[in-house]
């Protein structure tokens, strides 16, 4: 992708198809999940944690309290994180489908607004969502177009290759992207989108936009809806034989 194809991307249109995108995929797919909790099955009850979350929750282990224990975690903490990770190459693709990459085991590629030099980067969501087998896969994925570079005389550098974290500071990032970074860069957060758009505060924006869609979004009434359903389920039937 030369860098006159590459300025014709304008940030304040991914910021827009990144609202759009949040909105279509992320909000629509986390409705859904939601709506599947009030399914007793789609849980993995411990009769005696869960009962004691209730009551550290509400003060007392009744159907609502229980239910709201075993849902709430799945609906503002495990279900929206997994959506998020799994939508991530679709973002790619179509977000920032300006950027998007036919090399294998990369995600997209672009013309660092720093240094100036063309960058093949694997997008990854946080600073901990990688595990430890993803060390010697990226690395390999990197190590793998350097030797191609050279077979067609082309200059790709390690620091070239790099990791972009979607959001996060430095000091987050776990011990296995401090491996990676040992030898190729990760940029995350605000430098990350930095290095992307040329915009220093691109970071900001474009999380502020995201909030604006939120803004927008109040399942209360669903998730009302979702914990008394549950606790029906509850009530009908002995807990502790779950």
């Amino acid at each position: 992708m030369s860098i006159d194809q590459e300025n014709i991307i304008n940030n304040d249109q991914i910021i827009e198809k990144a609202k759009i995108f949040f909105k279509d995929e992320i909000v629509q797919n986390h409705i859904k999940n939601t709506e599947k909790l009030v399914n007793l099955k789609e849980f993995q009850v411990n009769p005696f944690l869960d009962k004691y979350k209730a009551n550290f929750l509400e003060g007392n282990d009744d159907a609502i309290s229980i239910a709201k224990a075993l849902a709430y975690p799945r609906i503002l903490g495990t279900s929206i994180n997994t959506i998020f990770g799994n939508q991530l190459q679709k973002f790619c693709n179509t977000t920032l489908e300006g950027f998007s990459s036919t090399t294998s085991g990369i995600d997209i590629e672009f013309i660092d607004k720093i240094d100036h030099r063309k960058k093949y980067c694997q997008i990854k969501a946080g600073p901990n969502t990688i595990n430890k087998d993803d060390i010697i896969t990226i690395k390999n994925h990197f190590k793998g177009i350097r030797n191609l570079a050279r077979t067609n005389h082309l200059q790709v550098g390690m620091t070239d290759c790099v990791v972009g974290v979607f959001y996060g500071e430095t000091y987050e990032l776990s011990n296995h992207y401090k491996k990676i970074d040992e030898d190729y860069p990760v940029y995350i957060g605000k430098e990350f989108w930095y290095r992307l758009t040329g915009d220093v505060n691109f970071y900001s924006k474009i999380t502020d936009a995201i909030g604006e869609v939120a803004k927008e979004v109040n399942s209360k009434e669903l998730v009302n809806n979702v914990i008394e359903k549950l606790a029906q389920q509850i009530s009908q039937q002995s807990f502790d034989e779950i």
